[in-house]
């Protein structure tokens, strides 16, 4: 049994009544134009304007419904239809001759619904003088052949368009999923690297990091999956992850966050806040002997959000310890794929006695992600 073929005529063919809409005012506008330099020429501009608007009317239905009727008929015999046909148009081989008779029959048709508004007899029979009719059918055609290289032009610059657009969408969440692929390890490595060194002076203390390890990841793991999570879940995920630190540093490490209450079901990114603490921790704290404080604050800017990690340590620059180089440059990555040049991050010193340094993030102010 022969099997049947898709209906690719009814599922694949796009159709858009707001392209059609816009193709039918840019026919009146050019058929304007033919009359404004017919009557320049000497023909009655009242005349010469109904004329013009009928006639490329006729056409423009004519040469479209064509267009349309043969890109079905294409369709429904074959199996792999490209772009162009896809969107209604069959290819110029086949378009020439619909072109050409849509001009004779929006002519004709035109100059006789003209002559029955206006009681002129301009419509000559298509029995009589072909030269004379070869004149009168130069400019139709020629109007015709313009409109229509001109639609078929749009039709595929806003395709080629279009396919950029999703082919940049496509890109810029590989390059995110490629982003948070590497954050969620680092962290995890991070932490791992910290019990590491606590075991070998303090191995109770390691223990108990190792507990309040294995409660942090079945915390947050689940939630790293997200994208997106209200500010109110980043500031719990960076709290529990200090939490875990102070287990090694004790007293060294205090902890000060700042969220306002209307500013908690404000949607962010995932983990975006986890570096900042992470990098004050190594390069802040750490190489202070004393340790400091790290103050974590939301805050609304106008119209954006500001989101500061703040530590009391050594200071930028100042710290020995070497990094990964991993944590900030990933932040300034993340938030460039997300919303471009619409954020700002910074790192500087604080300009009060207590010094440290500053970390902000300056986001688009946002009730939904971008």
């Amino acid at each position: 049994m022969r099997p049947l073929a898709p209906d690719n005529a009814s599922m694949v063919l796009r159709f858009s009544p707001l392209t059609m809409w816009r193709r039918f005012w840019w026919t009146q506008a050019i058929c304007a134009a033919i009359a404004l330099v017919l009557a320049a020429l000497g023909s009655r501009a009242t005349t010469a304007w109904i004329y013009s608007a009928l006639i490329g009317t006729a056409s423009w239905a004519l040469i479209d419904g064509g267009r349309h009727g043969l890109a079905r008929w294409r369709l429904a015999r074959t199996t792999t239809p490209d772009d162009e046909l896809r969107e209604g148009w069959p290819g110029w081989g086949w378009m020439a001759p619909v072109v050409a008779l849509g001009a004779l029959g929006g002519w004709w048709l035109g100059s006789l619904a003209g002559d029955a508004l206006t009681g002129r007899r301009s419509a000559p029979p298509l029995d009589g003088d072909w030269r004379r009719l070869a004149g009168l059918l130069a400019v139709p055609l020629v109007a015709a052949v313009a409109l229509t290289w001109f639609f078929y032009a749009r039709s595929r610059m806003a395709s080629i368009e279009a396919t950029v657009a999703q082919t940049s969408r496509q890109a810029t969440e590989a390059q995110l999923k490629l982003l948070e692929s590497q954050l969620e390890p680092h962290m995890l490595f991070n932490t791992l690297a910290n019990l590491r060194a606590l075991i070998g002076v303090d191995p109770p203390r390691a223990q108990a990091m190792l507990d309040r390890l294995i409660a942090y990841l079945r915390a947050t793991l689940g939630a790293s999956q997200r994208p997106w999570h209200p500010l109110s879940a980043e500031f719990e995920r960076c709290t529990d992850y200090l939490a875990l630190m102070a287990i090694r540093m004790g007293p060294r490490l205090a902890v000060r966050t700042e969220l306002p209450p209307a500013l908690r079901d404000v949607p962010v990114p995932t983990l975006l806040l986890q570096p900042l603490v992470e990098n004050a921790i190594l390069h802040g704290l750490e190489p202070k002997v004393d340790g400091g404080r790290i103050e974590i604050a939301a805050a609304c800017d106008g119209d954006r959000l500001r989101l500061t990690v703040r530590d009391t340590g050594a200071g930028p620059g100042a710290a020995p310890t070497a990094g990964t180089g991993f944590g900030l440059p990933q932040v300034r990555e993340r938030l460039a794929t997300l919303y471009g040049d619409r954020a700002v991050f910074e790192l500087h010193a604080a300009d009060d006695a207590e010094g440290g340094t500053v970390a902000a993030v300056t986001l688009p102010f946002d009730t939904s992600p971008p």
